[in-house]
């Protein structure tokens, strides 16, 4: 019995002690939960953040303009430029009626040669004829009433001295004689007034030149614009013996364009043909608008070769050597500041140089100031460029040079 009793009391002992494993299992199986939770949140959202990253990053990746770059070409060196220029006559004048009345007679030409003073064309003009004639026979009245007043004047003057006469009288007829005096100066100005007008009836040359341009004939009403019409042009002269030939010269050269030095011309109806010139003065002034030094060259041109108004290319021999720089026109950018270049520094950042041009080529300009040689200039940059900007070099691809070409 009391065997029994034992087991009976170590049996409940023995249950007691089974159930304290249960917590342990429970507890585990919350911790495999939890990890398959978090697995299960960690395979749904890491792909996100990851993809969301990849996506920033491209974005990022893809703001970053890619872009081409070009090397400025190192020019040859050379102390002669050429500019374009305008051939003028050294001495080229309209000449223009001074008087009223009808073409009478012309006398040269177009492309006639005529001296200094020869009779190019003559003017009737019988409304001056009249009011000369006018004039005239005023001035024979005026002269006949002051040789009148003369005689009274010295009869008063006479009659005075025993007093015949009151001192009044004399001084009025001392008065009336002055007055007809200065009448007759009066008419002879007039009457020499008119003689002038009717001599410019005959138009003379006023230079030895040619005849390049005779705009009436036989008959056309000639107006001098004297009274507010319009005036007309008779002929146009120039004198080609010598020529003028009007340059401007870039700012970048202004220094060195001194009067002395040699210019020779070139036309391209005179092919391997040269024209000797002298730069003889400059305007000493920048024009605004250009910014180009206007300059003159003297030509001589005694045979007539060359002809005004022509168009001819001027090789100007500048003194010293300059090397200059040159790129094509795509890599300028035109900002307010002035004109720029954005080239490219430590292979990933914009930076924006100023610069001077000097010719400009077609397609490429000349760089005279503001680069060194070793910039990687960048082609065709965007308007919104800016010094700091991160950029994107662009590897050439093959057979595409990747500097700009040099102006032989």
């Amino acid at each position: 019995m009391k065997v029994e009793q034992e087991n009976d009391i170590e049996q409940p002992v023995a249950s007691q002690s089974r159930p304290s494993g249960r917590p342990s299992r429970h507890w585990w199986v919350a911790v495999l939960a939890f990890a398959a939770v978090v697995a299960l949140v960690v395979s749904g959202i890491l792909p996100r953040i990851q993809a969301r990253n990849t996506l920033a990053k491209e974005t990022k990746e893809m703001a970053i303009p890619t872009v081409a770059v070009v090397h400025p070409q190192r020019s040859a060196p050379s102390n002669e430029i050429v500019l374009p220029a305008n051939v003028q006559a050294y001495i080229d004048s309209p000449i223009y009626a001074r008087t009223n009345g009808y073409l009478k007679q012309w006398y040269a030409d177009i492309g006639a040669r005529v001296a200094a003073g020869q009779l190019l064309a003559e003017i009737e003009t019988p409304e001056v004829d009249q009011q000369l004639r006018q004039a005239r026979a005023d001035l024979g009245t005026a002269e006949a009433n002051l040789h009148l007043a003369e005689i009274t004047s010295n009869r008063y003057a006479g009659l005075l001295k025993t007093d015949s006469v009151s001192k009044q009288d004399a001084d009025n007829a001392e008065g009336a004689y002055a007055a007809q005096k200065a009448t007759v100066q009066a008419m002879e100005a007039n009457v020499k007034r008119l003689e002038q007008l009717q001599s410019f009836e005959k138009i003379y040359a006023p230079f030895a030149g040619v005849i390049t341009a005779r705009r009436t004939d036989i008959g056309a009403l000639i107006d001098s614009g004297g009274s507010g019409g319009t005036r007309t042009e008779l002929f146009h002269i120039a004198q080609p013996d010598r020529l003028r030939v009007y340059v401007n010269v870039p700012e970048a050269y202004s220094q060195a364009a001194k009067p002395g030095l040699t210019a020779d011309l070139v036309l391209s109806e005179f092919p391997g043909r040269r024209f000797e010139g002298k730069l003889v003065r400059t305007a000493n002034a920048i024009d605004q608008t250009t910014r180009t030094l206007l300059v003159e060259i003297a030509v001589n041109n005694p045979t007539g070769t060359l002809l005004s108004g022509a168009y001819a290319e001027v090789h100007l021999k500048l003194p010293g050597a300059t090397s200059t720089f040159t790129l094509p026109v795509t890599t300028l950018l035109f900002r307010s500041e002035g004109l720029r270049v954005a080239t490219v520094i430590d292979g990933q950042h914009a930076e924006l140089k100023p610069i001077t041009v000097g010719r400009d080529y077609g397609s490429e300009i000349e760089v005279v100031a503001g680069l060194t040689g070793d910039e990687a200039v960048i082609a065709n940059p965007p308007d919104s460029i800016v010094s700091g900007e991160e950029v994107r070099v662009a590897q050439p691809s093959s057979g595409t040079p990747a500097s700009g070409g040099a102006k032989p």
